[in-house]
């Protein structure tokens, strides 16, 4: 085996590297393994963004395509004194979208992929209601007539909260409201508290505060948005991958990831050989 890539979950990747390794002696060369996984993905608002442009991000980075991409929006931080606007504006989006038959084309949302999928999406939202450490702002479910899920928001009182952490590819967003004067902390948390280092938007005026932002989340994303939403890479255009939990980062849909697959060699010509053994240094 010479190469091997990869898209899907950290979990089946890290079983083939595991493979990989067991059967290293059976290789002609060091098979190249390059994969793209998960994420757990991240929308952090500074106090000077823009609040509709911001729920506009949240709203269809989170909830397009039912959250069922790896780059969808699935942590959000938003400072104490942008919530109640950042809020109630979600909430008003949330009310206008429509979930359904994907064959009627006013519909936001369809059904998530399957059942499997559906039952562990339920799992997340059922364990935020049950916990004291969040709220469940809207969102429901219901397998009568397919597996729907509407657009759920929860509020987790700490930053460390389950639904911060853990990939769920579903349409749930959960949002950490964080006190103002309390950025660079969040900023380290946003930064350590998952594994995963796929895609991540910042929302924020002024140079220098996005400077500082894009700064202290250098690593927290290979894929890096300013004021938009943290999916919808075009190939050709934004090289796709991230790192850590995330995969090999070697962005796809640039030539990056095709050097990948290459096999250097380098040539030395000689046009004037050495004739004498001893260096000149000897004498």
């Amino acid at each position: 085996m010479a190469g091997f890539h990869f898209t899907g979950s950290t979990a089946v990747f890290n079983s083939c590297w595991q493979l990989v390794g067991e059967n290293i002696a059976n290789y002609e060369n060091y098979p190249r393994l390059v994969g793209e996984t998960g994420g757990k993905d991240f929308i952090f608002a500074h106090k000077s963004a823009p609040v509709q442009p911001l729920v506009t991000a949240m709203v269809r980075g989170a909830f397009e395509y039912q959250g069922q991409k790896c780059s969808a929006a699935s942590r959000a931080y938003i400072p104490e004194s942008l919530w109640p606007k950042v809020k109630d504006g979600l909430l008003k989006e949330i009310k206008n979208l429509k979930t359904g038959d994907v064959s009627d084309l006013s519909n936001f949302m369809g059904a998530v992929i399957d059942e499997s999928a559906y039952n562990s999406i339920v799992e997340y939202i059922d364990y935020a209601k049950a916990s004291k450490q969040a709220e469940v702002l809207c969102g429901d479910y219901n397998s009568e007539k397919g597996w729907f899920i509407t657009p759920t928001v929860i509020v987790a009182k700490t930053a460390d909260f389950k639904t911060m952490k853990e990939e769920i590819f579903g349409p749930v967003l959960t949002v950490y409201v964080y006190p103002d004067d309390r950025l660079q902390s969040t900023l380290e948390s946003c930064n350590t508290v998952t594994p995963y280092a796929l895609t991540g938007a910042i929302f924020a005026k002024g140079r220098d505060v996005i400077t500082h932002l894009e700064r202290e989340l250098a690593d927290a994303a290979g894929n890096f948005y300013i004021n938009d939403k943290p999916t919808g890479a075009v190939v050709g255009q934004q090289p796709f991958g991230g790192g850590r939990a995330s995969g090999t980062n070697d962005k796809a849909g640039s030539v990056l990831n095709l050097l990948r697959w290459t096999s250097p060699r380098t040539i030395k010509e000689t046009f004037v050989p050495a004739e004498a053994v001893a260096h000149e240094y000897m004498g």
